[in-house]
């Protein structure tokens, strides 16, 4: 089994910039792509941005990119989020996620078999 859990979100004012983190404990050796998925209240909870094992792929959705940067250090088994020029649009709950699938673009739910509880983020105008 795999547990995750969030950290680092917070209130921001539009503009500021804020860095979640994703703490894996458990059997992470089994670990292969990564992600962080969205949902703001009566939404759906959407794609944000995924890594895969190496660091090497990395995907984000259009609407956070040039904005958001995805890593992982996966001696501390933990993978980051990165947001920079924050908009209240952003404001949702943000999960990590795990996925024990060795290749893809992890853009998909599905393909994720371990969730993290979530972090708030606001932003505020």
């Amino acid at each position: 089994q795999v547990q995750l859990v969030e950290s680092g979100g917070g209130l921001v004012q539009t503009g500021g910039s804020l860095r979640l983190s994703c703490a894996a404990s458990g059997r992470t050796f089994s670990i292969y792509g990564m992600g962080w998925f969205r949902q703001a209240p009566g939404k759906n909870r959407d794609f944000v941005a995924s890594i895969s094992w190496s660091g090497g792929r990395t995907y984000y959705a259009d609407s956070v990119k040039g904005r958001f940067a995805i890593s992982r250090d996966n001696a501390k088994n933990t993978m980051y989020l990165q947001m920079n020029s924050l908009k209240p649009e952003d404001t949702a709950v943000y999960y990590c996620a795990a996925s024990k699938y060795a290749s893809g673009t992890y853009q998909n739910d599905i393909l994720y078999d371990y969730w993290g509880q979530g972090t708030q983020v606001t932003v505020s105008s």
